[in-house]
């Protein structure tokens, strides 16, 4: 009798597809050629430690309301330097090597911030649902806390308790995160003790902030006031000295003989500059020479203002 023929063909060769398979996809490096792998490790061994060893915590994913993510090579590495509060860093597989990637990688490792390998389809995906659809990556991103402001009395405490004369930056109507972020840059440049921003109406902390900063805020305090008048107020209360900029100040910066004591810088608007309430609560309105233009940005005021205010401290004590 013959065999029974099976319904099926005969079986073909892999034609080498197999062996192919088993070598990985094209343009996937192993993992100990992975120029950040060894960060990676560290970060794992840092958690296992947190956690108590054994079996690694489930994931969860945070809400987009907890947390934003921080995007471009120079801005991460600048921000873990700095000790920027942050949960995870994501680097996209098959990176050429990158010494700012070396190193951000390092520096998550050593903080115990997770680190995760994600495809840059996926890294595209973060951004997009972050809020940042045309961000340029460069293949990191680092998703950080929520920032916590301080609170207008607590920023005043800190800068009595210095040993230098109290100097605090208040923001009136700043809306641009980027003015933020110069200002807090040049604050910091010239030994202010922190910066206060309105409630509503005012730039916040956010991912532009950070990176205009160049890691300045995770050093430099920023209360939030829900009334920023009756902030200016407590202020003058404390005996600190409120001086408004604006162009149409009753006195020269070069004429700031207020400069060396305790002082409150407060910065207008991009538009319309002070706000009314605000600059009734000014000991001093104060307008800064210049000649060829009709105003000066936000930060530029402020920087020049903060120079100013520091080099005439800086002679009182010589």
């Amino acid at each position: 009798m013959p065999a029974k023929k099976s319904k099926k063909g005969p079986t073909k060769g892999s034609g080498g597809k197999g062996r192919r398979s088993l070598q990985g996809k094209s343009g996937t490096l192993p993992a100990q050629e992975r120029h950040w792998y060894e960060g990676k490790q560290r970060a794992r061994a840092a958690k296992r430690t947190t956690t108590g060893g054994g079996a690694a915590p489930a994931r969860t994913e945070r809400r987009k309301a907890d947390s934003d993510l921080l995007v471009g090579r120079n801005p991460v590495v600048e921000a873990l330097r700095a000790g920027m509060p942050a949960t995870r860093l994501f680097i996209a597989n098959s990176l050429d090597p990158d010494d700012r990637v070396t190193e951000a990688a390092r520096l998550a490792g050593d903080r115990g911030v997770e680190l995760l390998e994600v495809t840059r389809s996926e890294l595209d995906r973060r951004c997009d649902s972050n809020g940042q659809p045309d961000a340029a990556h460069q293949g990191v991103a680092l998703q950080v806390r929520p920032y916590r402001y301080w609170l207008p009395e607590d920023l005043l405490d800190r800068a009595r308790a210095s040993e230098t004369q109290p100097l605090i930056v208040a923001l009136d109507g700043v809306t641009d995160p980027h003015n933020l972020g110069a200002i807090a840059r040049s604050a910091a440049a010239f030994d202010a003790h922190g910066v206060v921003i309105p409630e509503r109406r005012s730039a916040g902390v956010n991912m532009t902030a950070w990176k205009t900063s160049a890691g300045t805020l995770a050093r430099l305090p920023v209360a939030q006031a829900t009334n920023l008048t009756r902030a200016l107020e407590g202020f003058k209360k404390a005996g600190l000295f409120v001086v408004g900029l604006d162009a149409e100040g009753d006195t020269s910066l070069p004429g700031l003989d207020l400069a060396t004591g305790p002082l409150v810088v407060v910065v207008g608007s991009e538009g319309k500059g002070l706000s009314r309430l605000v600059r009734e609560t000014c000991d001093l309105v104060v307008s800064i020479p210049i000649g060829g233009a009709e105003s000066l940005n936000a930060s530029v005021a402020a920087g020049v203002s903060l120079y100013e205010v520091a080099r005439r401290r800086r002679s009182a004590t010589e």
